[in-house]
């Protein structure tokens, strides 16, 4: 008889990205429709983007660019992914408590393990990641190859979803764990909500 072991780590929240031009292009509706329906449907392809996917330009419904950030937490996750849940496809949630936003992403089934999530400007959470490797090229190539794939068609090797931070929430106080690299969790603390450790030691001091 085997267990499965639960695996668990934390992930750096950058927040110097200084990447000139960073999702500069815009992904259109009809240029997402074009990528998704050339030649042969490429599987990794769906699990990145199909709409289901928290990378999906129509997981809400109707078409939005996931580079342009995104008022999440001002939607309630039952309402706006009424119709995924109902199908059966419960891959995303999002809540707020007392303390914290969170939010709760299976991540799709390729790219996971080079995940990256950046805090900006204290106004915006990004998430993203590369689903394909950009091609080293010949000499000729060079300025090319070395260009950060973000700057450019990004979709077409990686993937993002950035969101707004809610005005009360801490920036400089973002978690983020993956666990089984599979399950993707990000806690943005609220201002002025002291950590537990921090009252912990607040209530000891008063009682002595």
């Amino acid at each position: 008889m085997t267990t499965s072991s639960t695996t668990r780590k934390q992930l750096e929240v950058v927040r110097d990205d200084q990447t000139p031009q960073k999702w500069c292009v815009l992904l259109r509706e009809d240029v997402f429709r074009r990528f998704m329906s050339q030649g042969s449907p490429n599987p990794t392809i769906q699990k990145v983007f199909g709409g289901a996917s928290f990378f999906s330009p129509l997981l809400f419904g109707k078409f939005f660019d996931p580079s342009d950030a995104f008022p999440l937490w001002e939607f309630e996750s039952d309402i706006l992914l009424s119709g995924l849940r109902s199908a059966g496809q419960n891959t995303i949630d999002w809540f707020q408590t007392d303390r914290d936003y969170v939010l709760k992403v299976e991540l799709p089934g390729e790219g996971k393990n080079n995940i990256q999530v950046y805090a900006e400007n204290g106004k915006v959470v990004e998430i993203s990641g590369q689903w394909k490797q950009q091609q080293q090229g010949g000499e000729s190539n060079s300025l090319k190859s070395t260009k950060d794939w973000r700057s450019g068609n990004w979709w077409e090797h990686g993937y993002v979803r950035r969101l707004e931070l809610p005005q009360d929430a801490d920036f400089k106080r973002i978690e983020a764990s993956l666990t089984n690299d599979l399950l993707l969790e990000i806690k943005i603390h609220k201002i002025n909500n002291k950590p537990l450790d921090y009252e912990a030691n607040a209530k000891d001091n008063d009682a002595v």
